[in-house]
């Protein structure tokens, strides 16, 4: 054998076909001897990335990944099963049994995840509704943010043997009265049939692809260059920068061996705490995602485009889907459009890692998603190797007004420095949680004002305590802040930062110390362990916030975190450890625990 397996487990029929209706006629071919040519390690490394999806075959199937699915996956991809058995543990979403326990042997039934991060348990019946679910019998698992915080608490269930589903809540589709602004970003959100390519068109769809082909790919590139849009996911890279490196740069065979390729990736991995702007759009305007990649795979030279969506946006990742076999069968994307390109999806399963850009290109590759170092970077090196363009949705969806309005127009929103609008994901105690757009430089007073203002447990209006500005690797603002302008320039000057558009707010009443822990909980566990100062410094910080509890800190222990959020920042790997201390350390600055 080319290879040991784990165990003589064979699959179930049920596996065994949950397997193939992913890899179809994808399979490698078998290897008796320990010799391999050339051309069969390439067949072999070009199969790997279904490795992703037939695990979540085999989840969904049989409700875990057993010995024999296992197995089963590693014979039909080549996978040496260690490695195999290394992806599958890695992800939160994928039970993993010993082999030979009795749930390897019979399954395991569904799982309802229920979110235990700020948003959700500052609701003033979140542990009763925890508790009636563990009481009733449910294989409950106390999960990290799902993206709700629109509507908390969020709950998602991942089934066995039928599709996993978050349960509808009454007044959700009330979220979008908070839509400020609704000529740009949110235009179509609740006013279009999300399913269908014919609603999307009738509400003004296609024509900025349309005005791109009119264009040229230089002219599009430069006006998105013009424009002065930059990224949405927390970096704010300049998007005309990043498009121009890829189309300038040479397709190469890349780590498959395969023919030369660029690609898009739409990073809809968004697992931030407190932030939901992509599921929102993704939701209910998914075929303005599928234009605006066809727009950068046009503008780029890119021929291959990959949405990687988190694994507990089931409704998100089937509206994906709807809008790209109907975009296809449109002639929109795929081989007959006047520009080829083909977008997949990828569903994530669990990591908050997974955000990371070259983690997220390893998480498709069929490889653990750990982050690279960088140089070389995504534009010329990215997904399989090959230049690349990654962008967050929100950035994708600014490219469609800037060319049907141009980018003077479009620089006419917002300010100089920061031209256009923002996506603000509103959580917590305020009136009217909910996805906001607003031009740059808005206030968190407006924005506050905008939401009906703070609210206690009860309801009723309440003193500010404290914002969380960009989620867990944001940084808290007080009331002396209310009055900065949410402007890439303003904020860092005043020591905050815009983040991925979050805005969590708490009253007087909310125990910051509790809160600052479950955020070093949340570092602790999702860091992936890959480099010594984010995986010692991550744990040291939740241990000494475990040990001051409510009371204050010591200067030693002060001074030791102060360390070990410098270390990280200088010497970690990906901005997860970069930024793992910022939210802990500004609540130690304010003086809203220690």
């Amino acid at each position: 054998m080319a290879d040991l397996y784990f165990s003589d487990d064979q699959p179930t029929a049920a596996e065994a076909a949950a397997v193939e209706s992913v890899l179809g006629g994808e399979r490698a071919v078998t290897v008796e001897t320990e010799r391999l040519v050339r051309a069969g390690t390439r067949r072999r490394q070009r199969l790997r990335h279904l490795l992703l999806p037939a695990l979540h075959a085999l989840q969904r199937e049989a409700g875990l990944i057993s010995p024999g699915g296992l197995n089963h996956v590693c014979r039909q991809l080549q996978v040496p099963p260690a490695e195999a058995y290394g992806v599958a543990t890695f992800y939160e979403l994928f039970r993993v049994p010993e082999p030979g326990s009795d749930q390897a042997r019979e399954g395991a039934g569904s799982v309802t995840h229920m979110c235990v991060d700020a948003p959700c348990r500052l609701q003033p019946d979140y542990e009763k509704r925890l508790a009636m679910l563990e009481q009733a019998g449910e294989a409950v698992h106390r999960s990290p943010c799902l993206g709700q915080c629109d509507a908390p608490p969020g709950v998602f269930i991942q089934g066995r043997a039928e599709p996993d589903v978050v349960p509808q809540k009454a007044g959700r589709a009330s979220q979008f009265a908070t839509v400020q602004v609704r000529d740009r970003l949110l235009n179509r959100v609740g006013g279009i049939d999300p399913t269908s390519i014919e609603s999307h068109a009738e509400h003004g769809g296609w024509r900025a692809l349309d005005a791109a082909y009119a264009m040229g790919a230089d002219a599009v590139i430069q006006a998105v260059t013009d424009s002065g849009l930059s990224g949405r996911g927390g970096a704010a890279f300049p998007t005309g920068v990043k498009w121009a490196a890829v189309r300038d740069a040479v397709a190469g065979r890349g780590s498959q061996g395969g023919p030369p390729a660029k690609h898009i990736v739409a990073n809809a991995d968004e697992s931030e705490p407190g932030t939901f702007k992509d599921r929102v759009v993704m939701e209910n305007d998914p075929f303005s995602i599928i234009e605006a990649m066809a727009v950068a795979g046009y503008a780029t030279g890119a021929d291959e485009g990959w949405i990687y969506i988190r694994g507990e946006y089931p409704l998100a990742t089937d509206r994906i889907r709807t809008a790209i076999e109907q975009s296809m069968t449109a002639g929109r994307i795929g081989p007959d459009a006047p520009h080829p390109f083909t977008i997949e999806v990828r569903r994530g399963a669990g990591a908050y890692i997974c955000g990371e850009e070259t983690a997220l290109f390893n998480s498709i590759e069929g490889f653990r998603g750990e982050p690279r170092n960088k140089p070389p970077f995504p534009t010329t090196n990215g997904l399989f190797d090959q230049p690349t363009a990654i962008n967050n949705p929100e950035t994708l969806l600014n490219v469609l007004p800037i060319l049907l309005e141009g980018p003077d127009a479009y620089r006419a929103v917002g300010t100089d420095r920061s031209p256009g609008t923002r996506l603000f994901c509103l959580s917590g105690r305020v009136a009217r949680p909910g996805l906001y757009e607003m031009p740059f430089g808005v206030t968190l007073r407006q924005l506050l004002e905008l939401a009906d203002g703070v609210i206690d447990a009860d309801g009723q209006p309440a003193e500010l305590q404290a914002v969380l500005l960009g989620g867990a690797a944001g940084v808290f603002a007080d009331a002396a802040s209310l009055d900065v302008p949410l402007t890439l320039e303003d904020t860092r000057e005043a020591g905050l930062t815009m983040g991925s558009g979050v805005v969590m707010v708490f009253d007087a009443s909310v125990d910051m110390a509790d809160v600052c822990r479950r955020i070093a909980q949340f570092f602790r566990n999702e860091s992936c362990g890959q480099c010594v100062p984010c995986r010692v410094g991550a744990v040291r910080q939740h241990e000494m916030l475990v040990h001051i509890g409510s009371g204050p800190a010591s200067a030693e222990q002060r001074s030791l975190h102060d360390e070990m959020n410098r270390a990280m920042v200088d010497a970690a790997i990906c901005g997860l450890g970069h930024t793992a201390g910022s939210a802990v350390t500004s609540a130690l600055n304010l003086g809203l625990i220690g």
